[in-house]
């Protein structure tokens, strides 16, 4: 039985504070999400450092996109059949284990390259069940009416540790005389976070548990279960334009940034992993005060969003193709803060829509869905990028500019504009 705490104040967001589970959800995926941070700037430049070869860095980034974009899906179902927080524990537990051993391997000299590849495997798997978990958390320990304020929260939060995180990353990285063990403490540094959040996660107490069906659960079941998600997604014409908007912009986006933006930094901009750090700190920074306009602003009219989507995604595809040929540091900082503005003022609208008209009991397999689209193109994006920048630099960021400014493009037609609008508007 859930149980929430009534509000005693009228600031939304020391209202959703006030509930004790949502408070300790809070705190350890915050914490978590440092070391998420810290992994993902330390992985990527461990590759480049082992290797040099761009191409390489995005057969890895490839490597952990295709098992968590398969595993969303399942995810989600399984999610829907036990409870998100049942399965954001298991996948915590397998993921303390991987970054401990892995962080162990790295300070005693004995990681080779082909572990990597092993470890972002695994790791991508269990990322695909902890990512539709995490987003459907959120709605069944809150009430309805503070849905908006737990989202803006949480996706604030994620953010502002987004802005922090690589920026400290990377300079902690280059405070070191030698990268490697400066990447091994950042490893270790992102154990020690699960072991936080999964304290938080037990004294927890609800999480959206499902009664009375998990011990029906079998392979037929979990896999009927996400074809029910799927057709119904497939039924609604909205919820299709999303899915496929989102998978094209991250085709375009993932890979030049993922494995572009730390290219870069290795061979263009003087700072190194601290120039890394700094400009997708930058993206998230932008991100993060655009969350909070969302928040802070009246919601849009109708003809204002429409205008305000099509200007997200041609404006991406400017920022995107100015980075082919940025060499200042503070400049590409500042590119990907103005793509994250955007992003941020956008997403958290659409979330809130997307969660706000959706049952309960679909709501993992809504959010599978909407991080599958997120992710599905996503390994083909970075092997695709790891391949042109061996060739030429300059072409990913004009190629991926094209794509987002003929999606620009096609937003501006009266049905696909109509349909996310009124998504957004809801």
């Amino acid at each position: 039985m859930e149980t929430t705490i009534q509000p005693t104040t009228t600031n939304p967001m020391r209202a959703v504070l006030d509930i004790r589970d949502f408070m300790l959800l809070w705190v350890g995926q915050a914490t978590s999400m440092f070391g998420d941070q810290f992994h993902a700037i330390a992985g990527a430049w461990l590759v480049l450092k082992l290797t040099g070869d761009p191409l390489a860095l995005g057969a890895v980034m490839a490597l952990g996109g295709i098992p968590r974009a398969f595993f969303t899906l399942v995810g989600g179902a399984i999610t829907d059949r036990f409870s998100p927080r049942r399965v954001m524990l298991a996948a915590d537990i397998l993921r303390l284990l991987i970054s401990a051993l892995m962080a162990t391997q790295i300070l005693t000299n004995t990681l080779e390259v082909w572990m990597i590849y092993v470890y972002t495997l695994v790791g991508g798997a269990i990322g695909g069940f902890f990512g539709p978990a995490s987003m459907s958390i959120v709605p069944r320990i809150l009430p309805e009416k503070d849905l908006q304020a737990g989202n803006s929260l949480t996706q604030g939060s994620t953010q502002l540790i987004g802005f922090l995180g690589p920026a400290l990353a990377g300079l902690l990285i280059a405070a070191f005389p030698d990268e490697k063990l400066g990447i091994g403490v950042l490893i270790a540094l992102d154990a020690l976070t699960f072991v936080i959040s999964l304290v938080t996660l037990w004294l927890m107490r609800s999480g959206g548990e499902i009664h009375g069906s998990a011990s029906q659960t079998n392979f037929r079941s979990v896999f009927a279960s996400v074809r029910e998600g799927i057709i119904y997604m497939l039924k609604d014409p909205t919820l299709r334009l999303v899915f496929v908007v989102i998978a094209i912009a991250n085709l375009s986006f993932g890979g030049p940034v993922v494995v572009g933006v730390p290219y870069l930094a290795d061979t263009r901009f003087l700072e190194g992993a601290a120039a890394y750090g700094v400009i997708i700190s930058g993206y998230a920074g932008g991100n993060l005060l655009g969350i909070i306009l969302s928040g802070a602003l009246p919601k849009p009219g109708k003809k204002a969003l429409q205008i305000l989507m099509v200007a997200l995604f041609a404006i991406f595809g400017l920022g995107i193709g100015a980075l082919g040929w940025i060499s200042v540091t503070w400049l590409a900082a500042l590119d990907m803060f103005i793509m994250g503005l955007l992003n941020g003022y956008i997403s958290i609208l659409l979330i809130t829509g997307l969660q706000r008209n959706t049952p309960k009991e679909m709501l993992g397999r809504l959010m599978s869905m909407i991080l599958f689209a997120n992710m599905a193109l996503m390994p083909l994006s970075q092997a695709l990028a790891g391949g042109i920048l061996r060739w030429n630099v300059a072409f990913l960021f004009v190629a991926a500019a094209a794509l987002l400014v003929g999606l620009a493009l096609y937003l501006t037609t009266p049905q696909a504009n109509s349909n996310l609008s009124e998504q957004l508007l809801q």
